[in-house]
């Protein structure tokens, strides 16, 4: 089922009430969250910093080892090569 609402002139702010209470609503689902994190003895304190930190390293790692792959000798002599018949169509 569908509430509809409807606002007349002069009506105030009929949105309001709804918006308080999805307020109140959202506060008491994150606190329900963080009791039960808290229960379980699990803390998600620094994991979001942790992550970035594991992914930043990782992304490092990929961009050096992807690196020396393309300045190696066969690698570049392959690509100048390739890129040498495109130019000259041959």
């Amino acid at each position: 089922m569908t509430a509809v609402i409807v606002i007349r002139p002069g009506d105030g702010h009929p949105l309001r009430p709804l918006a308080t209470a999805w307020r109140r609503k959202s506060r008491r689902a994150a606190l329900r969250v963080r009791t039960v994190a808290r229960r379980r003895g699990r803390s998600d304190a620094g994991m979001v910093s942790a992550e970035y930190a594991v992914g930043t390293l990782g992304a490092c790692a990929f961009a050096f080892a992807l690196y020396k792959v393309v300045t190696s000798d066969g690698i570049t002599t392959a690509l100048t090569d390739m890129l040498v018949r495109a130019l000259h169509g041959t």
